[in-house]
């Protein structure tokens, strides 16, 4: 493939993950203001999306194996809590822009917890192991990842046990 084709397949990717994300979200602040099927309609455009990114990935060969594919995200994450957010967080706190410090903070703390569960996973991949089965939570607040029950209270933000969703 010619580096411009590759270089603007990758550019479509992100442009079609980036609004498949906006989608999801604009879904569910439809959904809050009463516009069901506006929501409907924002979530179906989102999968579509999603479908145009998986596309583009399978059209440069960037899906490799999971071993790869583990390796891949650990360094991603590892970038993001090491070098990206903590540069961010500094912007912000200089310009004081507050919201944006803690979303960025908050991020950068759970970058740091899926980079662990990452690295996990990859050691296990490479004795050809399986992971211990577990369930996964999320909270809607932060985006703290929990294995197992989610703690009464969120470590990173402080949400309650109830902010937290099951992962299926």
């Amino acid at each position: 493939m010619n580096y411009k084709t590759e270089d603007n397949v990758l550019s479509a990717f992100g442009g079609e993950s980036k609004a498949n994300r906006r989608y999801v979200i604009f879904a569910e602040k439809a959904e809050k203001e009463g516009y069901p099927q506006v929501a409907r309609l924002f979530r179906a455009v989102a999968e579509a999306e999603n479908v145009h990114a998986r596309n583009h990935l399978n059209a440069v060969d960037s899906i490799g194996t999971t071993k790869d594919n583990l390796f891949a995200a650990s360094l991603g994450e590892q970038e993001e809590y090491k070098r990206m957010y903590p540069n961010f967080i500094e912007i912000a706190d200089r310009e004081r822009n507050d919201r944006a410090k803690r979303s960025f903070e908050w991020a950068n703390k759970v970058e740091e917890i899926h980079h662990g569960y990452f690295e996990e996973a990859l050691k296990a991949v490479r004795a050809d192991k399986q992971l211990e089965e577990v369930t996964y939570y999320v909270c809607q607040v932060c985006g703290n990842t929990i294995k197992g029950q989610p703690p009464e209270k969120c470590p990173i933000c402080g949400a309650s046990a109830s902010a937290f969703k099951e992962v299926e």
